[in-house]
């Protein structure tokens, strides 16, 4: 077979691949759109208002992708049960997702509340800025504990959202998602500059707006699928009872607690890599904050498709279709990281007008662009890198991605950025680049694990 052939699909496939990725593109798009948007709401109050929340969402992000390991975990098994028409066995993967995402939010809720304020101080540094250090602890604090009211639902969302698109109903969590984050910006407008005789709030303000729009978003994905059970069977009587094949569960257990413990780790890297490079003062905070919601929109590509990855490749693999799963893999990985290319070209040439929208120092704009300059130069990197992860994870190989995500993270990244951020006097742009560039090793990494074919697996048949 010719490199072309092994690596470019024809018309079909390419219509295969977009009609599951396109709807999940278009959903995060949207909502990362709209989250620039709010940020730049934000941006045009103050410097101080804009780190508080930045800090936030940083820790809660943390709480986010632990919800996301878990269902994933178990999104495993429904993308290979759907694949092979077993509506019962999605059912239970379904059970099985209500009740880890529960114990999830009632645990972070405990450790929010309990040492919320602490978590913030980790990230505040800088000489002689006391006072704007306390603005941003304060503003933090009043987002914080407005933004716990909203745990609640987006677990329940991400249930209900994550079974539906391992069912191949991908439609109605883009439609609801889009509804959500335009509820978001309607709010945020109103209640952060006090509009059309709403109480100006500010960031209390943008997390009242966020807190609604994850119930909205809730409510329509739960009421939809309920009232839909002929297209999706696995929600009659899924509240009927609450038991789970035992041996199902020890399966699940086992499978989806290294990719928990994965995301968990994950993100508390990432938030332990910013505490790293908050060291170099408020202002870099500010800066990673305008170039990593920038930068979301832009990496929304490789991020659909890496959920495409894990739902089609996942039902080959459910369906016994090994040969068909591995060129399939290998056609999307390719698709992913070319598309990447032509992105962060793009996203190179335009880095220096988005910080321009935002009421800050000159510093942090001029941060911002460089950020945002080598995140683009990294895309193609990060775009291989997340295929591959989502390649290992569709056969259930989740204690090899423990090893390649947050191993990794952990064992390499964060070492590096804590010895440079604090043991060296290295600006904060060479800092960072050195950082992002080590994702060249884990691409290496994840070529040889993808090539060897490790993946490949039905994970369902012995049941």
């Amino acid at each position: 077979m010719s490199i072309r052939k092994k690596l470019i699909g024809d018309k079909a496939f390419y219509l295969m691949v977009l009609s599951v990725a396109v709807p999940i593109m278009i959903q995060n798009g949207i909502t990362n759109f709209v989250g620039l948007l709010d940020n730049i709401m934000v941006g045009r109050i103050g410097t101080e208002q804009m780190s508080g929340i930045a800090i936030v969402n940083q820790i809660l992000l943390v709480y986010n992708l632990a919800i996301f390991g878990a269902i994933s975990g178990a999104g495993i098994f429904g993308a290979q049960f759907f694949g092979c028409k077993d509506n019962k066995g999605v059912q239970h993967t379904f059970r099985f997702k209500v009740y880890i995402c529960l114990a999830i939010t009632l645990i972070g809720m405990l450790i929010l509340g309990l040492w919320g304020e602490e978590l913030i101080l980790l990230y505040l540094h800088g000489e002689g800025n006391e006072v704007a250090l306390q603005a941003a602890l304060h503003y933090g604090k009043q987002y914080l504990w407005v933004m716990m009211i909203g745990l609640l639902p987006f677990g329940v969302e991400q249930i209900y959202t994550s079974t539906l698109r391992e069912c191949g109903e991908t439609m109605l969590p883009m439609k609801a998602g889009i509804i959500a984050v335009f509820v978001n910006l309607v709010f945020n407008y109103l209640l952060i500059f006090g509009k059309f005789g709403f109480p100006e709030l500010g960031v209390i303000g943008a997390g009242i707006a966020t807190v609604i729009s994850r119930y909205v978003q809730a409510a329509i994905v739960v009421i939809w699928t309920h009232r839909h059970s002929v297209e999706m069977p696995f929600i009659v009587g899924a509240y009927r009872s609450f038991a789970i094949p035992s041996q199902l569960t020890t399966n699940m257990i086992v499978k989806g607690t290294p990719l928990m413990i994965n995301e968990i780790l994950w993100s508390a890297g990432m938030a332990t890599l910013m505490q790293c490079y908050s060291i170099r003062g408020l202002d870099t905070v500010a800066a990673l904050n305008i170039s990593s919601t920038i930068s979301n929109l832009f990496n929304v590509v490789f991020i659909a498709l890496g959920s495409a990855i894990s739902i089609i490749i996942g039902q080959l693999l459910g369906a016994g279709q090994m040969e068909e799963a591995k060129d399939t893999d290998t056609k999307l990985i390719a698709f992913s990281v070319g598309s990447c290319v032509l992105i962060g070209l793009v996203l190179i040439i335009i880095a220096p007008l988005f910080p321009m929208l935002y009421n800050t120092t000159d510093q942090v704009k001029e941060l911002a662009a460089w950020f945002l300059r080598i995140a683009a130069l990294c895309m193609p990197l990060a775009a291989f890198t997340h295929a591959s992860y989502f390649t290992l994870r569709s056969g259930g190989k989740t204690i090899i991605t423990f090893l390649f995500d947050s191993v990794f993270l952990w064992g390499i990244c964060v070492p590096v950025a804590f010895v440079l951020s604090r043991y060296t006097d290295m600006h904060i742009i060479p800092l960072y680049l050195c950082c992002q560039m080590l994702e060249i090793i884990k691409c290496i990494i994840g070529f040889i694990l993808v090539k060897k074919g490790v993946w490949i697996q039905n994970i369902i048949a012995s049941k």
